[in-house]
């Protein structure tokens, strides 16, 4: 039963990626053409700054680029590429956009990865212990919690972060990319999330520790740290696993506003310079990874979801 179930997931979720791949890079491309501007001029500023572009240099490139064909026709050229695995050149800096797209997803994961560390470790952390005893001193500092880290921006989070971690106590850098850069923009994303974490966490475990199965394990005397390690924890992880792959999604798209505030480069940082210099190529690459990428987590969640507990799946297919 259960192959048959990875089996379905792997072909729905390919057949979605080769729709999402083609619909997105189709998107991308008319979107950045009904951009307002020049798109030939903003692409020789990128190369050469705004200091020295003229209408030639802008002629130049729109000739050397082929910006004046038809529509479909650099649409086409786009697909049919994108079929043989070729990116293509960044139309500013004619560096393959394979490499350049490959450094900022790089970027992205780790960030992304570590600020679900962090959340997941503070989120379910405070959870847990909250749901031990609802109404308590620890459930309502966790109610607290969750409005808290919840009513902040994250803009304004991460400014707080950097005033008094790296400013003050000077224990982190400000900004930049490497090191110990990554902590303030992963702390501003995971504390953020944790309240949300938090509270799922609690509501899923406040649920499974009532139920039947529960309570029959505590009658045969099983220890409370065993009940909570065999039934309580992998049955409220099926409620938390789709959970958190919705908010991985989210953080991904989420981050082009905490990559500019702390100069992090990632995909999100990437989107921002490619739609402002018109670098098509890069841009439809960018859209077309995250796009890729939340397929890819939306499939690991129904395959970890599978693992956990088939038995929805095998009910509806027996009924």
């Amino acid at each position: 039963m259960r192959t048959r179930v990875v089996g379905g997931v792997l072909v729905r979720r390919a057949a979605q990626a080769l729709t999402v791949a083609v619909g997105v890079s189709a998107l991308c491309f008319v979107i950045t053409q009904r951009l307002p501007g020049d798109i030939a001029y903003r692409i020789a500023a990128g190369r050469y700054g705004y200091d020295m572009v003229d209408a030639a240099a802008a002629a130049q490139v729109r000739d050397e680029l082929g910006l004046d064909q038809p529509l479909w026709q650099q649409l086409g050229a786009w697909v049919l590429d994108l079929l043989q695995l070729d990116l293509g050149r960044s139309l500013v800096t004619s560096q393959p956009v394979l490499e350049e797209v490959g450094f900022y997803l790089a970027g992205t994961l780790q960030l992304a990865g570590l600020a679900i560390v962090i959340a997941v470790v503070l989120g379910a952390g405070i959870g847990v212990v909250a749901a031990r005893r609802p109404g308590g001193i620890a459930d309502r500092f966790a109610s607290l919690w969750v409005a808290g880290v919840r009513a902040v921006p994250p803009f304004l989070l991460g400014l707080l972060l950097m005033i008094v971690l790296s400013a003050q106590l000077g224990l982190f850098p400000a900004v930049g990319h490497g090191g110990g850069s990554i902590v303030l923009p992963a702390l501003t994303l995971g504390l953020g999330l944790s309240g949300l974490i938090a509270r799922v966490t609690r509501d899923a475990v406040v649920e499974v520790r009532g139920s039947a199965y529960v309570e029959f394990a505590q009658t045969k005397g099983l220890a409370e740290r065993w009940v909570l390690v065999r039934h309580v924890v992998r049955n409220a992880a099926v409620v938390l696993v789709p959970y958190l792959g919705v908010q991985f999604v989210v953080l991904i798209e989420g981050v082009v506003v905490v990559e500019s505030l702390f100069a992090w480069d990632g995909l999100g940082h990437s989107l921002v310079h490619a739609v402002f210099w018109r670098d098509i190529p890069v841009l439809q690459a960018s859209a077309l990874v995250l796009a890729l990428l939340i397929v890819l987590v939306n499939t690991l969640v129904d395959l970890a979801v599978a693992w956990l507990d088939p038995r929805p799946r095998g009910r509806a297919v027996a009924a």
